[in-house]
């Protein structure tokens, strides 16, 4: 067993002061808070400046690295205190109190000389020194007569709100009470009252809904999730809906999101362009995903990532699922670039390990503590050694001079049943094999011998016993033989080429084979951190970051400032009992004991943040001076205490947040409040935001009824298509499961702010550029989507819009004109009845069976004149009647209303026979010509009036005689549209086709109906009748273009435009 770690804590007060110094802090704390921003905001402006608060936090980013730091003072001079600025280094004295002329501290800065580079101190700091020395350059306290090595952590430093423990903070007590929810409202209100501002009234269940979906699940609710919520009479309503979806296994794949950017999660290793991919990166995925659903304790979730390799018994093999679990933790820790796969050199591994710290201390610590790998911290009071002892911490698993490679850390999962039945397949399978090899040998020799049989000896024998000999002892003259007749080599894989049948015999025991092999349990791996047993490296300060320079040995431990004053965590080993370090989990127990100053305000904050669109510290991975300072820090404590309170449950952090009015007020601005706050720091609103890269594309897949919502496993790929974009290759789940190339990021979620892990990501952008449009409008793969969006709405949109919605409204498509449009062309044969006084003829027209494709002609029946229509036939410039019931008739069908001229010839080129009689035909207009024609041209031309569907038939028919019927006809329609005037043409050869005409187009629901369907789908409201109107005014206008530029499915564009403008819209990338 482990044993636990023993912590000392170097402690110069007195042990029994301690519980008395604790209590006294508490109960100060929310004082000092509250009078600390006070400080910090008159500080500057005020006249009493003190060397401790204004001018040596300007000496530390400017000077102390050179004058303070170090061992050794550059000329002499030491910085640290006033007292030795005024005694001055090797040229003398730094500073005159009272005379800032003679100081030469204060000359050298404003000549530039100091500090040295290009860095120069700004103008305003160098009036505070001047100021300062003018005043006789006072201290806060009397100053110490002696000093430590470093930099130290001094008082003001310590005193920075961030550092401060964890304030008891009493929740606000307000007379007017009717907003407030929960003691978040209560802080919020108590800020906004003496700015005049309040609370904006609820959201409207139909936002509600969508805001809390998107939120916890990333996923938009249904339609019908909509009503039954919207329709719900129970009070406890909201509630009720906020746990069902934090039930929902879709939680942990949205929020195990959030803490996958921090962790700098990548299915590929980076470093180089190579860019190898991680194959079981994606368990530590699933591990989230997982640790999520389940609302693991954060401070547990915490100590897995960071050490659950230490919370297992070695060695690992044969383990439990919650060893499993908890080794799968550590690739936490294996997250960063790790170039030492394909450059394992000294660099590419410290490099390593740099990220590693970057990621533990932005994510858990919220600093950057990365400055201090080379010297002091310039800016918060982490020292150069504080780095190199979270370095030490680390130092066991990942030892840069006993350097493990990515696959040499991995961790199989393949217990001793597994081995064992491998080996028992394995054997079988072998056993198989020597049958099989056994039967091969034979089918070979026989056909060896075969071909020996084709030559007569001594050819023969010479070649037989070429062939037997062993190839490292056959001669040169054997060898070439064997080269001069490749017939011989006969093979198992070449085998179907000498008999068939033997191949079959040798390809079925091969399957057989491969059946029994494929039972082989699979060997899974977990991409895991450990340590070597037995192996503890020292850990060395490297001068400068420089690894080739070793300073002193520095033990493991944490950030001296987050200790108590007087104390510091200091790590000791396991005993020697034990084949680890135990160095991580100590500190993880470290951070997660409820007195760190940092971790629950950090992650508290990164909660708000995505809840309220930003956190109350705004920059997430960075609480020290670097950052910003918070907007309502009582408010953060008090949380940060809640959810430590809470036992670490995310999910209570959520039902606080979510049920105060702060989230549950609708987005609404005022000009008056805007005045007074238009950076909503107040949250007197609700923050409208753009949606992550990742919900955008997942409730696109959502309404388009694409997704695929199964969940864990390996990632599916990307790649590259023809315009050298990178896109999912093919898959429809859900984004947290496409693989995460560095080098290969897919566009349409780099395009709206996914971030590429360089090393990891704190807070994401939300850009509003102009190649998010570009790619909602013209990528390939958005395009595909509204495709199948307008596809599922024809489908499923019968029936489910309710009139009223659509009253007096449509947006009409005639299939079967537009069919005529695109084909207005018919042949076929019939006859041309003659009409009487009562009655006009009449055609009766019958499409033609069969087209010959090789001699290009409608016909009756593959062969002429065996077939039901004998010699009745067209082409593309005549054709051939065949009695009176089998004329020949070209059909022209009006595709739109106008005047129609006709104009051509119709010839008949035999002597025989007594030639053709050509009828043209106008189904509302009756005969418009007629023309016997014997040996002759004879040209026509008529005008007349059509509407959309008339039909213009030219019917030829035979006159007395039977024979030598064949006829020329050639002739051409112009319309003259009656509304815009446009002429369109056709010609009788030149359209001829062989294709059966143009299908009608099926539309399963009006258009309308269609779109009011889509509307609901996507945004899940239906639309107001403004919106309705301009829906139909788009799909009017869309068929309108769609049809003059001759598109093959008008209605199904259009409304697959329709859907794309929907998905594009602001009211789909965005949530309010």
């Amino acid at each position: 067993m482990l044993q636990q770690r023993r912590v000392s804590e170097k402690i110069e007060l007195f042990r029994p002061r301690l519980s008395k110094v604790n209590a006294m802090r508490n109960f100060l704390a929310p004082l000092i808070l509250t009078a600390l921003w006070s400080a910090l905001l008159t500080a500057a402006d005020s006249g009493e400046l003190q060397f401790e608060r204004d001018i040596r936090p300007l000496l530390k980013i400017h000077c102390l690295d050179c004058h303070g730091a170090t061992k050794e003072k550059k000329g002499g001079l030491d910085l640290r205190l006033r007292r030795l600025l005024a005694q001055g280094g090797d040229s003398g004295p730094a500073i005159v109190p009272g005379n800032p002329a003679e100081s030469r501290l204060l000359q050298r800065i404003r000549l530039g000389e100091m500090p040295p580079g290009d860095t120069k101190m700004p103008a305003e700091d160098i009036a505070v020194i001047k100021r300062w020395i003018a005043a006789g350059a006072p201290t806060a306290r009397p100053e110490p007569e002696t000093l430590g090595e470093g930099l130290g952590v001094t008082h003001e430093e310590r005193a920075y709100w961030f550092f401060q423990p964890i304030a008891a903070v009493k929740v606000p007590e307000l007379p007017d009470n009717t907003r407030i929810r929960n003691p978040i409202d209560a802080f919020l209100h108590a800020r906004q009252q003496p700015k005049g501002l309040e609370f904006a009234a609820d959201a409207n269940r139909v936002t509600l809904i969508h805001r809390v979906y998107l939120d916890l699940l990333g996923l938009p609710p249904t339609p019908q999730q909509v009503v039954e919520f919207v329709n719900d009479p129970r009070s406890d309503a909201y509630g009720r809906l906020l746990d069902g979806v934090l039930d929902s296994p879709h939680y942990g794949e949205r929020w195990g999101r959030h803490w996958l950017d921090v962790a700098g999660y990548a299915d590929s290793e980076g470093y180089s362009n190579d860019d190898p991919v991680r194959p079981y990166a994606y368990k530590f995925r699933d591990y989230v995903i997982q640790s999520f659903n389940q609302d693991l304790p954060f401070d547990q979730f915490i100590q897995e990532q960071l050490a659950g390799d230490e919370m297992i018994a070695p060695p690992f093999k044969n383990m439990a699922p919650d060893d499993i679990r908890r080794l799968t933790a550590t690739g936490f820790l294996r997250m960063a670039v790790d170039g030492t796969g394909s450059v394992n050199n000294d660099e590419s591994r410290n490099q390593m390990v740099a990220d590693t710290i970057k990621i533990i201390s932005s994510s858990l610590l919220g600093l950057s503590v990365g400055c201090a790998r080379c010297h002091d911290h310039r800016y918060d009071p982490i020292s150069h050694d504080d780095y190199h002892r979270l370095r030490a911490v680390l130092e066991p698993a990942f030892d840069w001079k006993n350097w493990k490679q990515p696959t040499g850390r991995r961790i199989s999962l393949y217990t001793d049943e597994d081995v064992a039945q491998r080996d028992k397949i394995n054997k079988e399978a072998q056993t198989l094999e020597a049958a099989r090899n056994k039967k091969q040998n034979e089918f070979i020799q026989i056909a060896l011998n075969k071909e020996y049989d084709r030559y007569d000896d001594p050819l023969k024998t010479r070649l037989k016993t070429a062939k037997e000999t062993p190839g490292d002892k056959r001669t040169a003259a054997q060898n070439k033989l064997i080269k001069d007749y490749p017939n011989l080599n006969v093979s198992g894989g070449n085998l179907y080429q000498y008999n068939q049948g033997h191949a079959d015999q040798i390809k079925k025991l091969n399957a057989d084979i491969a059946k029994v092999r494929s039972a082989i349990p699979v060997e899974e791996f977990l991409r895991a951190t450990t340590e070597t047993a037995g192996k503890t490296p020292q850990t060395f300060l490297f001068y400068r970051g420089d690894h080739r320079q070793p300073q002193h040995e520095v033990k493991p431990g944490g950030l001296t400032v987050t200790a108590p004053e007087g104390q510091r965590l200091a790590i000791e080993d396991n005993s020697d009992d034990t084949p680890f370090s135990g160095r991580r989990l100590v500190y993880a127990r470290w951070l997660t004991n409820g007195q760190h100053p940092l971790v629950a305000r950090v992650l508290v904050n990164r909660v708000w943040m995505h809840h309220f669109g930003r956190g109350i510290v705004s920059t997430p991975g960075e609480f020290g001076k670097l950052g910003t300072l918070p907007t309502h820090p009582q408010l953060l404590d008090w949380m940060a205490r809640f959810f430590m309170q809470q036992r670490w449950s995310l999910k209570q952090l959520h039902r606080l947040m979510m049920n105060s009015t702060a989230y549950r007020q609708a987005s609404v601005r005022n000009p008056q409040s805007d005045r007074v706050d238009s950076g909503n720091e107040y949250y007197w609103h609700k923050t409208v935001r753009r949606l992550d890269a990742e919900i955008i594309r997942d409730r696109i897949l959502s309404v388009t009824g694409k997704i695929d919502k199964r969940m864990h496993g390996a990632p599916d790929g990307v790649k590259t298509d023809t315009s050298g974009q990178t896109v999912v290759a093919g898959s429809n789940r859900r984004s947290v499961y496409i693989q995460a190339r560095r080098t290969q990021p897919a566009a349409l979620l780099q395009v709206f702010d996914a971030p590429v892990m360089t090393v990891n990501c704190n807070k994401r952008e939300r850009s509003t550029v102009a190649s998010q449009s570009l790619m909602l409008m013209n990528s390939d793969t958005v395009l595909a989507y509204a495709g199948a969006f307008a596809d599922r709405v024809n489908l499923e949109a019968g029936g489910t819009v309710e009139s009223e919605s659509l009253h007096g409204l449509s947006v009409p498509f005639d299939s079967t004109a537009y069919a005529n449009t695109q084909d207005p062309w018919r042949y076929g044969y019939g006859p041309l009845t003659s009409g009487d006084e009562n009655q006009s003829a009449a055609v009766k027209f019958t499409p033609y069976p069969y087209f010959d494709k090789k001699q290009k002609l409608w016909k009756g029946g593959e062969k002429v004149p065996e077939n039901p229509l004998g010699y009745s036939q067209l082409s593309a410039t005549g054709g051939h009647p065949n009695g009176p019931d089998s004329c020949a008739i070209r059909r022209w069908i009006a595709p739109r209303s106008g005047a129609v001229t006709i104009k051509g010839t119709v010839a008949h080129g035999a002597a025989q026979g007594d030639g053709i009689h050509a009828t043209l035909y106008s189904s509302r207009h009756g005969i418009q010509g007629a023309w016997d024609v014997h040996n002759r041209e004879v040209p026509f031309e008529t005008t007349f009036q059509v509407e959309p569907g008339d039909t213009i038939d030219m019917i030829v028919s035979e006159r007395a005689g039977h024979s030598y019927d064949s006829f020329r006809l050639i002739y051409n329609v112009d319309l003259v549209e009656a509304k815009s005037s446009t002429r369109i043409s056709w010609n009788s050869e030149r359209d001829f086709k062989g294709e059966a005409p143009v299908k009608a187009i099926h539309v399963q629901v009006p258009l309308l109906e269609q779109a009011v369907y889509a509307w609901k789908q996507a945004y899940g409201r239906l639309p107001h009748r403004q919106e309705v109107l301009l829906s139909a005014e788009y799909l009017q206008t869309q068929l309108t273009l769609l049809m003059a530029q001759a598109h093959e499915n008008p209605p199904r564009q259009a409304m697959t435009n329709y859907c794309q403008a929907l998905i594009s819209s602001n009211e789909f990338l965005y949530s309010d």
